[in-house]
């Protein structure tokens, strides 16, 4: 009589199976939760540099040469609540003006999320 053997896996290699498999899915949800923390900084700074560009950009329309000094208002952004500071220095040639603007979330006002400098031509 013949006796034949069962083909299978062991309990071992079932374990280490798992523990491979285990590792791959930890690796997979670290990378997710990367992406999905860096996707949220991206947008922060993305709102915030159109928050900045609409002021600067509102300062070339309206043509307005603006007075040396500092403030901040509110610049809102879609859902994102954001302080803007505008500061604006003198430059050694009178014609033109130094505006920074510096983008804060109001959540975190000590986190400037951006600054955007432009010159302004007195006309």
């Amino acid at each position: 009589m013949r006796t034949s053997r069962q083909r299978g896996f062991t309990l071992l290699e079932v374990l280490v199976a798992l523990v491979i498999v285990g590792t791959a899915l930890g690796a997979s949800l670290r990378a997710v939760g990367s992406l999905a923390s860096n996707s949220s900084g991206l947008r922060s700074a993305m709102m915030a540099t159109w928050s900045a560009e609409n002021r600067l950009v509102q300062l070339r329309l309206t043509r307005q040469f603006p007075a040396v000094g500092k403030q901040t208002f509110e610049c809102p952004q879609g859902d994102m609540k954001l302080m803007c500071e505008e500061e604006v220095i003198a430059s050694p040639n009178p014609r033109f003006r130094r505006v920074e603007v510096s983008v804060y979330d109001q959540a975190a006002p000590e986190r400037r999320i951006i600054k955007l400098v432009q010159l302004v031509l007195n006309q």
